[in-house]
């Protein structure tokens, strides 16, 4: 087998991996593969894919985004404080979504101009917006909001058989498709994580494309809270504990190396759907979430050891 066709192989194998786990599923479950079920997978994993495209940026970067669930659960209590105060969905979501952006903005700036190693600095962030969360809700949800608009993000249909959430999904993988593979800033974000250095002599503006890959994870992560609070018809402070590992897990599952410089978003949605799919699987046979979780850690361990053992 030569280089090229092994690279290939590696390129496919979450792909090769999503079928085989479907094939297995469906012979265990034949429940697996009703329509009703998909579109349910489908509609779980969109939260999850939604904040893992922008975490691949990150990574890409050859950095990480640690703070994604915070800014989702602060992200959501924004929007429905603003749906309390008589606004209406539109304003709560824009506002919702440029907090997002604004928080991940901070993370770039800190990273890029105070020379913070992410993983530090995210952490942090993390923390401090976690705090903020339970400030502004006085540690309480917030639920009943008497947008009908809003209530379709997380619980509407297309053609009355396809989940909004799966449709933004879709679309936002379309638009990180387009701008990794299509445009300046896509090469840009390859080239940092690939060599910084050779990148910044190159006449690359690293310190501005750190800043745009954070700005952007933060708006996704606000995004997935607006669809999941519009979903539960509630924003929870607490909301987006342990997202950020799905989210890494999904990027990781796709092929994007942590190293970065190396990695696809269509392997990410992949990741995402492998995921989904083990949960629901799971789900459906009765394994306890106990061993669920055995199982999450495991796959986890796997991706970074078949990672380690391609750049060996």
């Amino acid at each position: 087998m030569t280089a090229q066709q092994k690279a290939t192989l590696q390129r496919l194998g979450p792909l090769l991996a999503l079928v085989a786990v479907c094939s297995g599923l469906a012979f265990l479950s034949p429940s697996f593969l009703s329509v009703g079920n998909s579109f349910d997978v489908m509609r779980q994993v969109s939260i999850n894919a939604v904040i893992a495209f922008g975490m691949t940026l990150s990574i890409l970067l050859g950095g990480i985004d640690l703070s994604v669930g915070s800014i989702l659960a602060v992200s959501s209590v924004l929007a429905a404080m603003t749906m309390k105060a008589g606004h209406g969905a539109v304003l709560a979501g824009g506002a919702a979504l440029l907090a997002g952006a604004a928080m991940g903005a901070l993370n770039g700036v800190v990273i890029a101009k105070g020379k913070v190693a992410p993983f530090i600095a995210t952490l942090g962030m993390m923390t401090l917006l976690r705090g903020v969360g339970l400030v502004l809700s006085h540690g309480s949800p917030i639920s009943g909001f008497p947008s009908d608009l809003f209530a379709l993000l997380g619980g509407g249909y297309v053609a009355r058989l396809i989940p909004v959430p799966v449709v933004l999904m879709l679309a936002m993988f379309a638009v990180f498709w387009f701008v990794l593979t299509r445009t300046v800033f896509g090469r840009h974000v390859y080239a940092t994580g690939g060599n910084a250095e050779a990148a910044k002599l190159s006449g690359v503006n690293i310190d501005r494309v750190q800043v745009l890959v954070y700005t952007v994870s933060g708006a996704m992560a606000a995004l997935a809270g607006l669809i999941l609070t519009s979903r539960l018809d509630s924003a929870q402070p607490t909301a987006g504990v342990g997202y950020e590992l799905d989210a890494i897990t999904a990027v990781v599952l796709g092929g994007t190396s942590l190293a970065g410089g190396r990695g696809w978003i269509f392997g990410t949605l992949v990741g995402a759907l492998l995921i989904g799919v083990l949960n629901n699987g799971l789900n459906l046979m009765g394994v306890s979430a106990f061993y669920q979780q055995v199982v999450k850690g495991s796959v986890i361990l796997l991706a970074v050891l078949l990672d380690r053992g391609h750049k060996n």
